[in-house]
């Protein structure tokens, strides 16, 4: 006899959004989870990264308090580059300040530091 699965739309409404290198793990309505995964899907050139993308999107969410569609409206009206840097606007908010994201000039140690540092 076979089975079909069929998720009970009265009960299964939320997603498990999770990340195994951060430790990262949320249960998020699927409305929501598939509006921005399509979002990213149709921004990203692999599905890697809208994955990643939108992982990272309801972790900012999480952390700031800021709901997820609301923050996936301030992304919209960017693409490419702006939308990167927008993430990482947001990403920078939360993580530790010793590993900033999208910084493009490099911190010059000084000198007498640098020479104590065998490479």
């Amino acid at each position: 006899m076979s089975t079909v699965n069929y998720s009970n739309p009265n009960t299964d409404l939320t997603v498990r959004v999770f990340d195994s290198f951060y430790d990262y793990d949320v249960n998020v309505p699927a409305s929501e989870y598939d509006i921005v995964h399509s979002y990213f899907l149709s921004q990203m050139t692999s599905r890697q990264a809208a994955g990643n993308f939108t992982v990272s999107l309801f972790r900012v969410a999480e952390t700031t308090g800021i709901p997820a569609l609301t923050l996936l409206q301030e992304m919209q009206s960017n693409n490419g580059v702006a939308l990167n840097i927008n993430m990482a606007y947001y990403l920078n908010q939360i993580r530790s300040r010793a590993t900033l994201l999208g910084v493009g000039v490099p911190m010059v140690p000084n000198f007498y530091q640098a020479r104590n540092v065998l490479a």
